[in-house]
């Protein structure tokens, strides 16, 4: 006997028993392919292979974009120095505030 199953309003498609299978969610798996249209590399031949392409080109010391490392960014706000000299920016400005020095406003 086949039994239906309803995947939208009006819509069936027959329900099949696949048993014991690890499954995803998804429809189907996600593959990137390693051909691609013939791509002229700088040594002057067309290459049908990324990985191809791409060993000539770092052969050739080239650098693909988007796919370079970066040195991780270090801010400037997290070194030490930084920090030391904001602590006594900040000390200075207190300091000069209990003095009674008030920049651009009126003295009482």
């Amino acid at each position: 006997m086949i039994e239906l199953v309803e995947i939208a309003p009006n819509r069936f498609r027959v329900k099949r028993d696949l048993g014991p299978v690890a499954r995803s969610t998804l429809p189907m798996p996600h593959v990137i392919s390693d051909e691609m249209p013939p791509t002229e590399q700088v040594d002057g031949k067309h290459y049908t292979s990324k990985t191809a392409f791409r060993r000539v080109g770092r052969a050739l010391g080239l650098t693909e974009v988007g796919n370079e490392k970066f040195a991780p960014h270090v801010r400037s706000t997290d070194k030490r120095e930084t920090k030391a000299e904001r602590r006594n920016a900040l000390r200075q400005a207190v300091d000069k505030y209990k003095a009674g020095h008030r920049p651009g406003g009126r003295h009482a």
